[in-house]
């Protein structure tokens, strides 16, 4: 039973970190929500901001996942696992990018600087700094808003777990999901534009709204993700021993009635 415990904790923790940090690398591309479905692009106006359209950062391919995990870990390990999974993510992502940032400064072969590529001549070096090497705001902000996203979404989740018990999955695993990623939407940009890069705020409201949209929309698709993901696991651990986690977890997290 303990070696079952430990196995579902690390395969959770491991796909839980290893997602946040591909999410961050991920996120220097920006893409077009409805020109990658085939749909032209939105022209929204919002709060005097026009032309506004799903241009999002390829990091919200994975948050909601990581999201998603962050549930299932509160589920079954509680606040303190959560916590441990985020704080060891960060620590590895920071890691991550110190290595960049010492990788960038090393001098390219000069073989390998510039390459023929069918879509033209590519300076390699070029687009390796440009590409890994994000601003510090930018960094900071995703950083900080991935911290207090977390700790907002275990929060909420046994805030809401304390009322429904171990019933409603979906209401206590989507609601923590919608009210963390609303926060983490708004941290993000605040921190790494409008004080980073001096946006003006209705700007940074604007654009952050139009992200939630999409993040509203995705967790709310993804919840039937959420009952398959806990009837595997149920399966795997056994009736006895999913219960007494549940119970552990939500001792621990000081939500049992």
């Amino acid at each position: 039973m303990k070696d079952k415990r430990t196995t579902l904790f690390y395969i959770l923790g491991s796909f839980f970190i290893a997602n946040a940090m591909l999410a961050e690398f991920i996120g220097v591309k920006i893409f077009s929500l409805e020109s990658t479905l085939g749909f032209t692009p939105f022209s929204m106006t919002l709060f005097g901001i026009e032309n506004l359209s799903f241009n999002l950062t390829a990091g919200v391919l994975l948050w909601p996942v990581v999201f998603i995990m962050t549930d299932i870990i509160n589920e079954y390990f509680g606040r303190k696992g959560v916590r441990f999974m985020s704080y060891t993510a960060a620590a590895l992502i920071t890691y991550s990018y110190l290595m960049i940032f010492f990788s960038i400064q090393l001098k390219p072969a000069e073989f390998w600087i510039t390459r023929q590529t069918p879509g033209g001549e590519v300076n390699m070096n070029l687009a390796f700094n440009t590409i890994f090497g994000q601003g510090l705001w930018i960094i900071a902000g995703s950083l900080i808003a991935f911290l207090v996203g977390q700790l907002v979404d275990v929060t909420v989740f046994h805030f809401l777990k304390k009322r429904t018990g171990n019933s409603r999955i979906w209401l206590r695993a989507t609601g923590s999901t919608l009210v963390s990623q609303f926060i983490d939407s708004f941290v993000v940009l605040f921190i790494a534009f409008y004080i980073g890069a001096g946006w003006d705020l209705k700007l940074v409201i604007a654009i952050g709204i139009v992200n939630y949209m999409y993040k509203f929309f995705i967790a709310v698709v993804l919840t039937p993700l959420l009952y398959l993901i806990h009837k595997v696991i149920d399966r795997y651990l056994g009736k006895d021993l999913s219960e007494e986690l549940m119970r552990e977890a939500s001792v621990n997290s000081g939500s049992a009635t």
